[in-house]
């Protein structure tokens, strides 16, 4: 078997098989496309600096120097493994020989990060969108988080506030440090990215960062842009006391009305301000709202408090007034800020919906962060929030800027797309394939953000044709490239080359490379992108049929007879995934806002496969007296009176209390002498809830309950119900606590997915 978690280590890729098959035919029959979840990022020890350019093969390939090339040291020649060219080493490599290899050539160096001597002209830049209708407890806590956040921002790094409210936002100059002064728009009118310019006297030429002569000032690069946007340790005194004097939108509200909010407009000026003074330059634009836009352009619902604000209900009855146009407006400024590399988040807090729904193409074109909260008095927000300007061992933020990934294969296979937080360069390179998975036709992508955590599933095909075998030995290869502008200012080119067998259509190699838990999270994100575009039920019979077909070619049985089903282990725990990946919240809209759903699908679109999963099937520890902690089954048979469970569904951690342990420490009894295993009994499950929640982002909601208490209901509904209120069966007798559900329990799925396999339908 091989090791997929050490093959994650090395290079930050995830396969959904291990061994390829060889030709089409051969690949669409093994149903789960041959795919890869990959983190260009990923963090590793053990990478070498280097500090020179790479070699690149001729044009139009453009492949990078790899440990997969053969090498003529005699020669000083090279030959390319994805066009098969030779090419000349640059004479800096004259003293290479089969002993003294450069690190690019060295089979550990599968994945290997340049360093480039030119940096970014322009330090980063963060521009705050502050909502200001908001409770005066609510502004309070975000105006202290804001001004916490300066502290940690780079000094050299440029800042900027707009703040919007009632019918105007506004733009305040930094620059001017006699009186605060600031600009002012209508909140009611949509404004050209000219009017803004022409409004804001930045219509002067700007020196473009290639053009700026090195060394000189910024002030004197961008004078109109210098009023706004200023280095941190110019302007921190400044902002932070606008910041400590903003108060909340004067504006009256009645109480059957909802604040008049322009988001939509303050958006629109913000990314008009960086697109004009800083465009193709690493920025975050960190929108933090406190309610729906209810005004202008971008709104989503009118002010009455009498109209509610849409549901999946009214989407699936096409009764929706705002949605289509404030999503069109929405995906058209996030197409402007990704062109330009500038990155959008959102931070709500809010307890209703403020239009993530129509808002979530700014962070999901652009690789921001959402973040979703009751309000900004909460940990959620607050410890969230930090966390965003976490910093690695040399003191350089977390964060890279204006990323591309460009991905390059063997001429055996072709990209079919990317699904994750990035958009299209139409690159139409020999690599792209005529199948469409995600975001097709095209081989290089834009992540305008990029983290260390940042993950995205990247789809391939089988080109090589049935009858015209593969050589013995033959090897498929995939470069992936990632270009940035790291935190300290330097670019950065991060290269992993892999490379997977070809294997004969039936031969068991295929079976046993394949990586169920990669693969679940792969099919997720088709489901999911799937499920934007399609009804509901739709993708849950394409799953099915999907899950079927599968098991149908993997699974041993004989023909018509379900007792004689067997997979074997590297497939068993697939169609458990399956299971609950159905009756998740990403597919499950029901209890759930269009926010949530927005949100739940963002976070699955960016997290590696160990995350992923962990929100398709939660983990599940029990606590019981005199034994260790251990993994119970997501079933309510692991409901029990006398043990504690710890759910994690990564965004909730709950500690659920048996009756009886519940009703013990009512009775106080772990405060009582005697009762000290009782009382470690009551941390023990907190501790280990404080490891889960020590690097987790963003903070997930953490839940103390009680067997039959209301809150117990996060812990029930993500239970797989072998007992219900009407079953009488289980595991024997009936155990655990009965939950009343009319969905099917995983014993009944695998029932019915033995029987539709083995009877050869799908």
């Amino acid at each position: 078997m091989m090791n997929f978690e050490e093959l994650e280590e090395q290079d930050g890729t995830r396969f959904s098989w291990n061994v390829f098959p060889h030709s089409r035919l051969d690949a669409t029959r093994t149903v789960v496309p041959i795919s890869c979840l990959y983190t260009p990022l990923k963090e590793r020890e053990d990478l070498p600096p280097i500090f020179y350019e790479p070699v690149t093969c001729k044009a139009p390939c453009r492949a990078i120097l790899n440990p997969y090339c053969q090498i003529d040291v005699r020669g000083k020649l090279w030959i390319c493994p994805f066009c098969l060219q030779r090419n000349a080493f640059p004479p800096h490599y004259k003293d290479i020989s089969n002993t003294n290899l450069p690190a690019e050539l060295l089979p550990k160096y599968t994945t290997i990060e340049y360093t480039f001597a030119r940096g970014a002209q322009i330090p980063p830049i963060f521009l705050f969108v502050v909502d200001t209708c908001l409770e005066d407890d609510d502004l309070k806590a975000l105006k202290d988080s804001l001004v916490v956040s300066l502290s940690l921002l780079p000094p050299h790094a440029l800042a900027g506030l707009i703040t919007f409210g009632t019918m105007v936002n506004t733009l305040h100059e930094l620059g001017y440090g006699e009186c605060p002064k600031s600009y002012v728009f209508r909140g009611t009118k949509e404004y050209a990215s000219k009017q803004i310019q022409d409004m804001l006297g930045l219509s002067t030429p700007i020196v473009r960062p290639q053009m700026q002569k090195p060394g000189q000032p910024l002030g004197v690069q961008n004078l109109g842009a210098s009023r706004f946007l200023l280095p941190v340790q110019q302007c921190e005194f400044t902002l932070t006391s606008i910041l400590e004097q903003l108060q909340r939108d004067p504006w009256p509200v009645n109480n059957d009305k909802r604040p008049q909010r322009c988001t939509g407009v303050a958006i629109s000026v913000a990314i008009g301000l960086m697109e004009s003074t800083f465009p193709n330059t690493g920025c975050r634009i960190m929108l933090f709202a406190g309610g729906a836009a209810t005004e202008g352009p971008g709104m989503v619902v009118g002010n009455e408090l009498k109209e509610p604000i849409r549901s999946h209900h009214d989407i699936e009855k096409d009764n929706i007034k705002y949605y289509k146009k404030s999503t069109k407006f929405y995906e058209a400024l996030a197409k402007r800020a990704s062109q330009n590399g500038h990155i959008i988040d959102i931070f709500a807090g809010c307890l209703d919906q403020i239009g993530l729904l129509e808002m979530k193409s700014l962070v999901n074109f652009t690789g921001g962060f959402m973040i979703l909260s009751d309000s900004f008095t909460t940990a959620i927000f607050k410890q969230s929030f930090q966390r965003v300007f976490n910093k690695d061992a040399q003191g350089n933020l977390q964060m890279g800027f204006n990323a591309t990934l460009d991905v390059q294969t063997t001429r055996e296979m072709r990209v079919c797309g990317l699904i994750g937080h990035a958009v299209s360069t139409n690159k139409k390179s020999p690599s792209v394939a005529e199948t469409e998975i995600g975001i097709a036709n095209t081989s290089e992508w834009k992540m305008c953000g990029i983290t260390p955590k940042t993950t995205c599933a990247v789809y391939f095909e089988v080109v090589n044709q049935h009858g015209q075998p593969l050589q013995p030995g033959s090897r498929g290869l995939i470069q992936f490239v990632t270009h940035y502008q790291h935190s300290s200012g330097q670019f950065r080119l991060r290269v992993t080359t892999v490379a997977r067998n070809f294997a004969e259509g039936n031969s068991p190699q295929i079976a046993g490379s394949f990586d169920q838990e990669a693969a679940a999270v792969l099919m997720a994100r088709i489901a999911v992108f799937k499920a934007e575009i399609d009804d509901g039920p739709d993708v849950l019979r394409w799953l099915d049929r999907m899950l079927i077909r599968l098991c149908q070619k993997f699974a041993d049985f004989r023909k018509d007879d379900p007792s004689s089903f067997r997979l074997s282990e590297n497939f068993s725990i697939y169609p458990q995934f399956m299971f609950h990946l159905r009756r998740s919240q990403f597919l499950q809209v029901f209890n759930n806002s269009p926010d949530e759903t927005a949100f739940y699908r963002h976070a699955l679109n960016r997290e590696d496969v160990n995350n992923s999963l962990i929100m398709i099937q939660p983990t599940l520890m029990s606590y019981a007296i005199d034994s260790q902690p251990q993994p119970v089954l997501l079933d309510s048979i692991s409901i029990k009176p006398d043990v504690i469970l710890l759910l994690d569904t990564f965004f909730h951690i709950l500690i659920f209390h048996g009756e009886t342990i519940a009703q013990w420490r009512k009775a106080g009894y772990q405060d009582q002498p005697g009762y000290e295993n009782f009382k470690e009994l009551l941390e023990s499950p907190k501790a280990d809830s404080e490891e889960l929640l020590s690097d987790r982002f963003p903070i997930p909601r953490y839940i103390v309950c009680d067997q039959n208490g209301s809150q117990a209901r996060f812990l029930l509904s993500k239970l797989n119900p072998s007992t219900t209120h009407v079953s009488n069966v289980g595991y024997g007798a009936p155990q655990g606590q009965a939950i009343f559900t009319d969905d099917v329990s995983l014993q009944v799925f695998m029932e019915h997915l033995k029987k539709l396999a083995v009877s050869g339908s799908s």
